[in-house]
C-alpha cells in the first residue's frame, strides 16, 4: 500500500479513498447536507459558490471537491 495525503485535512493515510477515515464521515455529512439543500430549494444551477457555502456551512474548497468528484452530476455550478 502507498501513502496518500488526505484532500481534506492533509494527513497521511493508506486507503483507496481520497480522504482519511476521520474525514470520510465529515464528507458524507456535507454531501447529505448539500443534497438536501439543493432538493429543498429546487436548484439545478448555482450562480454563487460563496452564497452556497454560506447557506450550507460547507467551505468553498470542499464544495468544489464534492462537485468535481461527481457527487452531483445534475448540478451546474458557475465558478
Amino acid at each position: 500500500m502507498e501513502f496518500k495525503r488526505c484532500k481534506r485535512c492533509g494527513c497521511f493515510f493508506t486507503s483507496v479513498d481520497d480522504v482519511c477515515c476521520n474525514c470520510s464521515s465529515k464528507d458524507k455529512l456535507e454531501i447529505t447536507t448539500l443534497k438536501n439543500y439543493i432538493e429543498e430549494n429546487n436548484l439545478n444551477e448555482i450562480n454563487s459558490l460563496s452564497s452556497l457555502s454560506y447557506n450550507t456551512g460547507i467551505s468553498q474548497k470542499n464544495l468544489i471537491r464534492h462537485v468535481n468528484n461527481q457527487n452531483f452530476p445534475d448540478i451546474n455550478i458557475n465558478l
